[in-house]
């Protein structure tokens, strides 16, 4: 196991069901895993940030910490936040492939559904004569539309993630 997934899966052990939010301090975190306060910055970064459903705040000098809390919201707030929020008018195919596995992680949607939009926004599905940045806002449009019929499903109760 990498030292960043140590880091993380420490973090959210860490955090349960009753206590959304931890409290850490970095140097501490950076003492025990062996590394440099960095490695620990760019976890937090990658791996717990809003995107994930997490805010990070932070407090600096002697006595500073951090606070990771986790945001909670039902399967189909979060869907919708990603929809209007991060995807944009334009996804690459990398940055698209990765929201569909936190999405997959995240319990969001079910491996088989996560499956059928990676399909959906590959580069085989877009293989058209069209220019990249096409391609970029095609793939958006779709995986928006996937993820507000999943959020439509959750909220009607039809869904089994919401």
């Amino acid at each position: 196991m990498r030292l960043s997934d140590s880091i993380e899966s420490f973090i959210k052990t860490l955090m349960t069901q009753e206590e959304p939010e931890v409290e850490l301090k970095r140097n501490e975190l950076a003492e025990y895993f062996g590394c440099a306060p960095s490695q620990i910055n760019y976890v937090l970064a990658t791996r717990f940030s809003p995107d994930h459903g997490y805010i990070i705040e932070s407090r600096r000098g002697g006595g500073g910490y951090i606070r990771i809390v986790r945001v909670v919201q039902s399967g189909a707030q979060r869907l919708m936040y990603l929809t209007n929020e991060r995807i944009g008018e334009a996804i690459t195919e990398a940055e698209a492939v990765r929201l569909i596995h936190q999405l997959v992680e995240q319990g969001l949607v079910s491996l088989a559904e996560g499956e059928i939009m990676r399909s959906a926004v590959s580069a085989q599905a877009m293989s058209v004569p069209i220019p990249d940045a096409l391609k970029a806002a095609l793939r958006a449009r779709t995986l928006k539309t996937m993820l507000m019929t999943i959020a439509r499903q959750n909220r009607e109760g039809g869904g089994i993630h919401g």
